[in-house]
Parts: structure tokens; sequence; C-alpha cells
């Protein structure tokens, strides 16, 4: 089995659920009691937070390849970002390794494409709905991807920093991002995309009248099974 190397804590929040899918599928897979040969290297969220918003981002480049340079000293045949946000750096972080980087807009674009979807809604961060790293990577998939209007986007966001990378969850909030998905899918998408790990803490399938894509589970689950290939 080949080891994974987690660069989490973007927030430690949705790095639980790397860690707990990633160990669940090798148990489906091998049987038993069976569990992942895994790494996490977890940041302090503060610092990468203030770097974001004062646009430092080759100082988070810096950052998130030192954390992945330690995590393949230390054993790891693979490493993830367990962020969408700051997948916005992984060119660079792929750059820096010497082992493959695994994309979270490959692993949710590889499922959109094998539902056969041809529309999606997309919520996440301003960052990532709004600036092209994580669109125009999942557009290499052969979809459209649909962002809910200004105001919503503004919603959307403020409850990730504010309530879900704090451990906050708010029917309120939940609410509101069930109303936001059913007006996407009145424009035609045909399921959202949750683009930031964070949000499917906050709200499930049972909230919604179409389908989600998780992105923490569906980029831990690529994992697993690149551990677990011949």
């Amino acid at each position: 089995m080949r080891t994974i190397g987690l660069i989490g804590g973007l927030s430690w929040e949705s790095t639980m659920i790397y860690y707990q899918i990633i160990n669940q599928r090798v148990r489906e897979r091998l049987g038993g009691s069976h569990s992942a040969n895994s790494l996490i290297w977890s940041v302090d969220y503060t610092t990468v937070e203030d770097l974001i918003f004062a646009d430092r981002w080759d100082e988070v480049s810096t950052l998130l390849a030192d954390a992945g340079g330690k995590l393949e000293d230390l054993g790891a045949d693979l490493l993830l970002i367990c962020s969408n946000t700051f997948s916005r750096v992984s060119d660079d972080v792929a750059r820096a390794a010497s082992v493959p980087v695994l994309h979270i807009a490959d692993a949710v674009g590889a499922e959109v494409r094998a539902r056969g979807m041809r529309k999606v809604g997309l919520l996440g961060t301003h960052f990532t709905m709004e600036q092209p790293f994580y669109r125009d990577r999942l557009a290499t998939h052969g979809f459209d991807v649909v962002v809910p209007r200004r105001e919503q986007r503004e919603l959307v966001h403020r409850v990730i920093f504010d309530e879900l990378v704090r451990g906050v969850l708010r029917g309120s909030s939940r609410d509101a991002y069930a109303q936001i998905i059913a007006d996407l899918a009145a424009d035609g998408a045909e399921g959202v995309i949750l683009g930031c790990t964070e949000i499917e803490l906050l709200i499930t399938e049972k909230n919604t009248a179409i389908p989600l894509l998780p992105s923490a589970r569906l980029h831990a689950q690529a994992a697993a099974g690149f551990a677990l290939a011949d």
C-alpha cells in the first residue's frame, strides 16, 4: 500500500473528513481492520488565511511546498492539498515535489464526467468561484460550470470564513445554501460541486433536490484508490 501525504489544516475541520474517508475506503477494499498508511502535516490556518486575504500567494506556495517536502521526507508516495481554495498553488507544490500531487478539481471533474453531467453549479470561497484557477481546471473535464449571483456568492463566502472553518454550523446558513442550490438547479445545473471542503459539514443531499458533489470526500476516495492501485 502506498503512503498518502495530506497537507491539511486548511481547515482542520475538513481534514478530519479526509482521514475518515481514506481509512473507510481502505477498510472497504481490504476488509478486516485494515487502515491506510497516511501522514498529515497540518498548518496553522490563521497564518495561511491572513496570507490569502493579503494576496500573498507566493508565500502560501512556499509554505505548502515546504509541508509537502516534509511529508515526502517522512515517506509519502502521494500528496494532497486538502482544500479547494488552496489548490490555487497546487502546480507550485507539484513542481517542488518528486511524487504525484493529486489535484482536488481533477477528482471532482472525474466524478462529474462519470455521472454524465454537462452543467454543474459551484459553491466555494470567492477565490474558488470567481478566479480562473479552479474553474479552468474543471473545464478540462468537458462540462460547463455556473456560479451563484453576486450577493449569493458573498453569502456563501462569508459563511465559510465566519462559521464553517470555525466549526459553527447554523440552520439558517444551511437553509440559505439550500435555496442557492435550488436557484442553480433552476438555471439548469444538474448537480452542485461543494467546492469548499467545509461545506459538506453543513449540507447534504437530504437538504437538496439535485445531487451534490462533495469535493473533500471525492478527493479522499481518489487518494485511497491511488494508494491501493497495483
